[in-house]
């Protein structure tokens, strides 16, 4: 049917134009001199730290951060190297498309448990990862953690791996009411 057409149109249009606009984003931060960069910016993974998996935690938890002590985790440092367009691009600009991409991508969700199990996985992993770069590296990736002592990086994990699965959640249940039924997975 000419709707079934034009949603198909609009999705493609869609994931091409998101598509383009990481590749231009990994493109200038790929050409981002890191020598002249404050100390501590490209500490792991060079620029791809900036590129995570967990967008809706990633552009809450970064702009709450922000606004109660943005040297938690975009230091003033920053603004000469990196232009405040890139910023808005890495931690503001993933919320509009994550929710255009809900109207117009449907989306088939796992079993619940299947999700939460897969999500747990990679989140711990990414834990483990920035724990890892502490041990070899003797620096946080993110200056927060410095903060903690060890109860409380257990207790910030913990709530952070909690606040993840919410979204999750939410993420399906905003899916499902938008799309109906059909976008949840039928248990096997």
């Amino acid at each position: 049917s000419g709707a079934s057409m034009a949603s198909t149109v609009l999705s493609a249009v869609f994931h091409i134009t998101s598509f383009g606009w990481y590749l231009l984003l990994v493109h200038l931060l790929l050409n981002t001199h890191a020598d002249h960069a404050p100390t501590g910016v490209f500490l792991y993974a060079g620029q791809w730290k900036y590129l995570t998996f967990l967008n809706l935690f990633v552009v809450a938890s970064f702009w709450i951060l922000f606004t109660l002590d943005r040297s938690l985790v975009y230091p003033e440092a920053l603004d000469k190297f990196i232009p405040l367009w890139v910023n808005h691009a890495v931690h503001t600009m993933v919320l509009p498309l994550v929710l255009l991409e809900l109207f117009i991508s449907r989306h088939r969700y796992p079993t619940r448990r299947t999700g939460l199990l897969i999500l747990g996985t990679v989140s711990i992993s990414y834990l483990l990862w920035v724990l890892w770069i502490y041990y070899a590296a003797g620096d946080w990736v993110y200056p927060l953690l410095g903060l903690f002592n060890q109860t409380g990086l257990v207790v910030f994990f913990s709530v952070s791996l909690l606040l993840v699965m919410l979204l999750y959640i939410l993420g399906e249940q905003l899916t499902l009411l938008v799309w109906g039924i059909t976008a949840k997975a039928k248990r096997s």
